[in-house]
């Protein structure tokens, strides 16, 4: 048995549906003792925790424990008095196959049992347009086929670029609310100032500009669905009026006199850890257990490398279908095992980047799978290229080269470079984040 294996392993069923099976974890408290086999643990002293540890140099949201492959990895969420593993303070390490975590002074003693217990596991590699082939894929298609059949707030959890939206998305296409509307908000790329109006909408006079009522994102999406996106970008100010709507089913626009009923299901999504930032006051407790009634972990790609050539071709397949003259046979085994071996920062979103760059513009070198820079390509050459490819990758250069340079004005002070470019200072952050400038 290897060292800090948690061996999640898929079993073949023979005339019955496969399943997945993960070595049990004990964890230990005192006198007592409790058995977990779930993707991801939550222990701290709010009653909301999976493992409720009462002592009161414990923070409410204090650490996390989930699985990553095959293994098993321990965050500490921005806790006060902070988190030991085997005396030894951490912000995130690998659990061995027994030990003991400090969370304060309170201690807790886990232990990775000999025995396999059985999970549900998606018959096949497909879930609405989410694709994937992996164990913990499969894993999260069975839960996402259970969560679509009820009405309950979901909150998706995930790094950027792995398809939040595509499973907000796909749980409105499999819920009986398919026939409404889907509507998305990214809480991130609109001001503060707009955010209230483009949620629950505004009359006409409420402020200045407002020539005309409108009606906000709940009203719009009433009998379907509504999807927040970059949820952990909300301002806090806001955050109130936000669990009001989803805890009366009610809202009032800016400026009206009156609330009234809505019926929309709530599906929001951060690549943020809500967790933390309820630790560190930035995010309100009682509107992160409101949208977490239900929590959905996306595995990153490097997770998951099993699912890489089965994207790689998918993606290629849909840009030959949309450009036939375009690059056939690119994907060679050499190529498919260097994609493999990346660790793909950005994820789903990054692999169909670098697929649709090498099926486009002549293909990767067997030793080198990046293709020739396209930041270094001139603006002639960049307006003889698809529409699309062409507009995104002018929008990017001009992101990357402005942050760039406001930041380098400013001192690298975020803050500071924020107000000198009028943006939100969230959505700067966002951009720093997408452009991975930090």
């Amino acid at each position: 048995m290897a060292e800090r294996s948690v061996v999640t392993k898929l079993v073949a069923g023979r005339g019955q549906p496969d399943r997945g099976e993960q070595r049990a974890l004990l964890l230990t408290v005192g006198s007592e003792t409790r058995r977990f086999a779930t993707p991801a643990i939550t222990l701290g002293s709010s009653p909301r925790c999976d493992l409720v540890v009462t002592d009161p140099t414990v923070s409410r949201h204090h650490a996390r424990i989930e699985v990553q492959g095959d293994e098993l990895v321990l965050h500490d969420l921005g806790s006060t008095n902070g988190t030991t593993l085997d005396g030894v303070r951490v912000s995130t390490a690998f659990l061995g196959q027994r030990g003991r975590l400090g969370l304060g002074t309170a201690s807790v003693d886990f232990q990775i049992t000999d025995e396999l217990e059985p999970f549900a596991v998606h018959p096949t590699s497909a879930f609405g347009r989410l694709r994937g082939k992996s164990l913990a894929m499969r894993r999260l298609f069975a839960i996402l086929e259970r969560v679509a059949g009820v009405d309950t707030t979901a909150l998706v959890l995930g790094e950027s670029g792995t398809g939040k939206e595509l499973i907000g998305e796909a749980l409105h296409q499999r819920s009986r609310r398919a026939s409404g509307p889907f509507v998305v908000v990214d809480c991130g790329a609109l001001p503060a100032a707009l955010i209230e109006s483009e949620l629950f909408g505004h009359e006409k006079g409420a402020f200045t500009g407002a020539v005309a009522a409108r009606a906000g994102a709940f009203e719009l999406a009433d009998g379907g669905t509504l999807f927040l996106d970059e949820i952990g970008e909300l301002d806090l100010a806001l955050q109130p009026r936000l669990l009001r709507a989803l805890e009366a089913r009610q809202i009032k626009r800016l400026g009206a006199d009156r609330y009234h009923p809505i019926d929309v299901r709530v599906v929001a999504a951060t690549n943020r850890d809500l967790a933390a930032m309820v630790s560190a006051g930035d995010f309100r407790e009682d509107l992160y257990h409101r949208l977490a009634v239900i929590e959905l972990r996306v595995p990153p790609l490097r997770e998951r490398p099993d699912d890489i050539e089965l994207l790689a071709r998918l993606f290629g397949e849909e840009i030959l279908d949309r450009e036939p003259s375009a690059q056939r046979d690119v994907l060679t085994p050499t190529v498919l095992a260097n994609l493999q071996a990346r660790k793909w920062p950005g994820n789903v979103r990054e692999l169909r980047n670098h697929v649709e760059r090498a099926v486009l513009f002549a293909g990767l070198d067997d030793d080198a799978p990046l293709p020739a820079p396209l930041a270094a390509a001139s603006s002639d050459e960049v307006m003889t290229w698809p529409y699309a490819t062409a507009r995104q990758h002018i929008l990017d250069r001009f992101e990357r080269d402005y942050v760039t340079q406001a930041l380098a004005r400013s001192g690298d002070n975020v803050a500071q470079a924020a107000r000198d470019a009028k943006l939100e200072r969230s959505y700067l952050f966002k951009l720093i984040r997408r452009h991975k400038l930090r």
